[in-house]
């Protein structure tokens, strides 16, 4: 068996750090990273780029709505022209700076409330695939499994990968806890790494209460930017690859190749 662990980086903003970026990019296989419309800079997504290159890992867009006061939270509806136009701007920003860094964009995973109006919206999914497409018809659709946009992407033979949430817990219809309620967020890595080697093993969602909703997984997104988010980094790494699982960044994944 193999997996993928994602992280979104290169966040640099009034509210995120990037302290743990390079600590993160040698846990990681692939990291998706902010292309300056939620946060992030320049320079940022060229040392990102540069660091993720060094430890072999692949690097992909991570979307959002233009909406740097808000880190691209805030829900916003837009025109389809604008959605299309708001993804491949942000694919071609950080594309351009791969290139000349030698390396290329692989996927795409849209971020903050773009992704998850996607997750609850067919129509919206499907503007996101089709500017993908346009894009480069290439890059793998990272998105969460078992939501519109996965249903979308695989409707338009899009490559789509699907991903699970190494610290948060599952409603019993799939969506994520959440983040008003107290039990939103796995906070302890130990835990952390038991919930996502069940999940992996199992190919379905640990719902809180217990009940297993079997779904497809390819990646496991562990985030930066909490207490221990290094320290769980490693230990689902280390209890993943001790599990006898394979870790590749997305583009080496089998099903892609």
């Amino acid at each position: 068996m193999e997996i993928n662990i994602n992280c979104d980086l290169g966040e640099t903003s009034k509210f995120c750090s990037t302290e743990n970026d390079p600590l993160l990019l040698g846990i990681v296989n692939s990291a998706n990273v902010a292309c300056g419309y939620h946060a992030g800079d320049e320079p940022t997504m060229k040392k990102t780029v540069e660091i993720s290159k060094k430890n072999g890992v692949s690097v992909g867009a991570h979307p959002s709505f233009n909406d740097p006061e808000n880190f691209g939270r805030k829900r916003l509806n837009l025109t389809p022209n604008e959605i299309n136009r708001l993804i491949i701007d942000q694919i071609t920003i950080l594309s351009e700076i791969a290139e000349n860094n030698s390396m290329k964009v692989t996927h795409v995973k849209p971020h903050g409330a773009l992704n998850n109006m996607a997750c609850e919206n067919f129509e919206l999914a499907t503007i996101i695939s089709k500017s993908i497409i346009e894009a480069n018809k290439d890059l793998i659709f990272l998105v969460p499994t078992g939501s519109e946009m996965e249903r979308a992407g695989k409707k338009l033979n899009l490559k789509v990968a699907a991903e699970i949430f190494a610290d948060r817990n599952y409603e019993d219809d799939g969506n994520l806890v959440s983040r008003s309620k107290k039990n939103a967020l796995i906070t302890d890595p130990e835990i952390a790494k038991k919930h996502v080697i069940k999940m992996v093993k199992s190919q379905a969602l640990n719902c809180y209460s217990g009940k297993q909703i079997p779904c497809e997984i390819d990646s496991v997104c562990v985030h930066g930017d909490g207490e221990n988010a290094v320290k769980t980094a490693k230990e689902i790494k280390e209890g993943l690859l001790s599990s006898g699982i394979s870790l590749k960044s997305l583009d080496q994944l089998k099903k892609f190749l």
